[in-house]
């Protein structure tokens, strides 16, 4: 990158630090969901066993429109099996394929629920298409904290540092934490590409330049995707990768890849694309932080379906 990038130049100190002493890398426990392909991050400090958890999983059938906890419960056991202390419930963006469980975990095991300070961004956008009512704050205040770029924060003894990655949603934003990079749906293993940029707000030029933000870190630096759509060509979902092999293989964003390129490739990909199919219920959702709309008068909780809106 041409210009310096203090919150760049600040995580790549911390991951280098973190490689070194094995005090500063975290704990990762990683819990897939294929009804999804969505995954789950319990990151915890093994000094002080204090955690977080990483893009959480509601469970949701459209077809009867009932929810479940069997995604959440399996981190809940695992936190209660390790003695661990969730001080965090983090999200990396605010997800178009599934709802987040961070109120149900908030409930069982606390933490803070946390977010990208954008978010009031897709806040307005969606809390218009959704004709969601005056009542629907657009200022972030469903969420515990919301984090911009640069920001600093521990889990346990573990340095955390929040870098800002829009282009598939303007909230996007990626946790680094030790050594570890938790990228969001900015990018997929190698093999696989990069996030879609059609969504409102999401713009393919931008997300070029965060995935190259992100690909400045040391080679070294772990990756951990949320997501795996298993390619044709491979027989078994992987999440974990590191910069290096991002930089050599990403079948989209590779070293040599022009800005102009990557954009091209990345519209003309995206105009093929349909819409996830939980987008609409989904984001009703986790703009709220993951609770439910209002119930409306005969108690009853509703999810809006606009048509030929999107």
């Amino acid at each position: 990158m041409s210009a310096i990038d203090p919150v760049l130049q600040s995580a790549t100190a911390q991951v280098v630090k973190a490689a070194g002493e094995s005090a500063l890398r975290p704990e990762i426990a990683s819990f897939f969901d294929p009804a999804t392909f969505t995954v789950t991050y319990v990151v915890h400090d093994p000094a002080t066993l204090e955690a977080a958890v990483i893009d959480s999983v509601l469970d949701f059938d459209p077809n009867s429109g009932r929810t479940a906890t069997l995604s959440a419960d399996r981190v809940i056991d695992h936190v209660t099996s390790h003695n661990l202390k969730v001080a965090w419930l983090l999200e990396t963006h605010a997800h178009a394929d599934h709802f987040s469980a961070a109120p149900y975990l908030q409930e069982r095991l606390g933490g803070k629920i946390a977010i990208g300070a954008d978010i009031t961004m897709v806040q307005s956008v969606f809390g218009k298409l959704f004709n969601a009512g005056t009542a629907f704050a657009r200022d972030g205040s469903q969420f515990d904290a919301l984090f911009k770029d640069g920001d600093t924060f521990t889990i346990g003894n573990l340095p955390v540092t929040v870098m800002h990655v829009p282009g598939h949603t303007p909230a996007c934003i990626a946790y680094v934490v030790g050594e570890a990079v938790f990228v969001g749906d900015t990018m997929f293993m190698p093999d696989y590409g990069t996030a879609r940029a059609d969504f409102p707000g999401g713009d393919a030029r931008t997300l070029f330049r965060s995935l190259r933000r992100i690909l400045a870190l040391p080679p070294e630096t772990r990756l951990f995707m949320c997501h795996d759509y298993l390619p044709k060509d491979r027989s078994q979902y992987v999440w974990e990768t590191t910069v290096a092999a991002e930089r050599e293989g990403n079948i989209h964003a590779h070293d040599g890849i022009t800005e102009d390129e990557f954009v091209a490739m990345r519209e003309a990909r995206d105009a093929t694309l349909d819409m996830p199919r939980l987008i609409l219920p989904s984001v009703q959702v986790n703009m709220r932080a993951g609770h439910m709309p209002p119930p409306d008068d005969n108690g009853i909780t509703y999810l809006k379906l606009p048509v030929n809106a999107v």
